[in-house]
């Protein structure tokens, strides 16, 4: 704790985030609070008039659109219906049940390896490979702090305030190498494939590659570094994957859709709105930008809201 206080101390800044995270400025409007942070974050001033770059669009979305299926979506657990209707039963990664907290677990009922993750956000994870190693409990009660996160209070994505965030558990999955799990993120604007990130070594030195739809390296990250000496070789399956993001980001301005490819066997992990809450760091900053071009924003369907 004195760490962290002291973090604050030379960063102000996190003094700002610890407190949105926590709802101190629930009652500002939207705007106002988006306008803040965004300058927080980035150092510029959010234009909502003629937004131009990724992340602006972004904020944009979140203030003056509306899609009544981005509550479903948005949840790890109910989205697998969308995905069943879209694209089929088979590419649901197997569950071991949903659970309103870690108490609720029967930790005994678990296979030896399994996943754990909350349905509302990215960094709710539990990683489990053996049980027998491992506090299972203990590393379990870490998800019941990060249920109380409130994402409508943080980034304003609205959809976080309209369901109850719970734990699901999912099977242990890994690629061709017996040890990690390829996260292919596919980018699509206006419904369509356009990038494709892919995340290795997740849990070791995170890095991620991007690449266009004919699988060409692009020289850029976001968040992680990139690594254009690792060569990833393109998916046989990639034609396949693509459709399926193309089924589950229909009829949306911007959604990522997250796969894995296991040999022949197809998963999908999640549906991102709004990555980062739109504030990416993107490197070099000009991508920001490139990525902005490609979402061509709806019309404002909140007037009058």
């Amino acid at each position: 704790m004195g760490n962290k206080i002291l973090a604050m101390i030379r960063d102000p800044k996190r003094i700002m985030y610890s407190l949105g995270y926590h709802g101190f400025f629930r009652y500002w409007s939207a705007e106002k609070y988006l306008k803040m942070l965004y300058h927080l974050k980035t150092s510029e001033h959010l234009d909502l008039e003629n937004p131009l770059g990724f992340n602006e669009k972004m904020q944009w979305l979140k203030l003056y659109y509306r899609n009544a299926d981005y509550v479903q979506m948005a949840d790890k657990y109910a989205v697998r219906q969308i995905i069943r209707e879209r694209v089929g039963e088979k590419y649901l990664i197997p569950i071991y049940g949903v659970f309103a907290n870690s108490n609720e677990i029967d930790i005994e009922k678990l296979p030896n390896s399994f996943v754990a993750k909350t349905t509302h956000d990215s960094g709710g994870v539990f990683v489990c490979k053996d049980k027998h190693t491992i506090d299972v409990a203990k590393e379990l009660a870490v998800l019941d702090k990060r249920l109380r996160i409130n994402y409508e209070w943080y980034g304003r994505e609205w959809y976080y305030g309209q369901f109850e965030p719970k734990i699901i558990v999912e099977k242990y999955l890994t690629d061709e190498s017996g040890w990690e799990l390829k996260d292919y993120k596919i980018f699509c604007f206006n419904g369509e494939p356009k990038l494709i990130e892919v995340d290795y070594n997740r849990f070791v030195d995170h890095k991620l590659n991007v690449y266009d739809l004919d699988w060409n390296y692009i020289d850029f990250y976001m968040t992680s570094r990139n690594d254009s000496s690792v060569e990833i070789k393109r998916p046989e399956n990639l034609d396949v994957m693509l459709e399926i993001a193309r089924k589950l980001a229909a009829d949306t301005p911007f959604m990522r859709v997250d796969l894995y490819s296991i040999k022949d066997k197809i998963y999908c992990g999640e549906l991102t709105m709004c990555p980062g809450s739109g504030f990416v760091d993107f490197q070099p900053r000009e991508w920001d930008r490139k990525l902005g071009d490609m979402l061509v924003l709806p019309e404002n369907n909140k007037k009058g809201m």
